[in-house]
């Protein structure tokens, strides 16, 4: 009875905390802290971005979609420096570049890890299916898109070469 009381507790506080990404706050690349629960109401974008990537050039699209939908859409990219070391600049070197080559206005978070042992808790929650209770992804490369919706739960992820226009990304967005 009290090994079943215990996984229910379990159980009844895994949904409780893994229901919707809302509850989770990182760290901004220029200091400070985007806390998702702002976001209520609108979509989030979530890409894991780098400088040096052959992918590098959505950059420029995404700052389009972001400004195409930023009255419904929040977009969050997060610098990882995982795939080919090709995100190797300090925050102020990323922000300079994001700036200057792409016009980027949309929100980046820090530098993080999005697999592996040094995962951080936001990319476990977008990749694991009893967290998001979707699906199971794995993130592939640099580029690689999530998506939630307004009331913070996950509608999809989409690899690298999902463009930001891409149709299937963009009927996502507008439903």
């Amino acid at each position: 009875m009290k090994t079943l009381l215990i996984s229910i507790a379990l159980i009844i506080s895994t949904m409780d905390t893994t229901t919707n990404i809302y509850d989770f706050k990182v760290a901004g690349l220029n200091g400070g802290t985007i806390d998702l629960a702002q976001y209520k109401g609108k979509k989030i974008l979530i890409v894991n971005v780098a400088s040096e990537c052959g992918y590098t050039y959505q950059y420029e699209d995404l700052e389009k979609l972001y400004e195409k939908y930023k009255d419904k859409m929040v977009l969050i990219g997060f610098p990882c420096n995982q795939f080919g070391f090709q995100e190797p600049g300090s925050p102020e070197e990323i922000k300079t570049f994001c700036s200057s080559k792409y016009g980027v206005t949309f929100q980046l978070a820090s530098k993080i890890d999005v697999k592996g042992k040094d995962q951080a808790p936001i990319y476990e929650w977008l990749t694991k299916k009893e967290l998001n209770g979707v699906e199971t992804t794995e993130v592939s490369w640099n580029f690689n898109k999530y998506l939630i919706d307004e009331q913070g739960n996950y509608i999809a992820h989409y690899g690298s070469k999902v463009k930001p226009f891409d149709a299937v990304l963009v009927a996502a967005i507008e439903k």
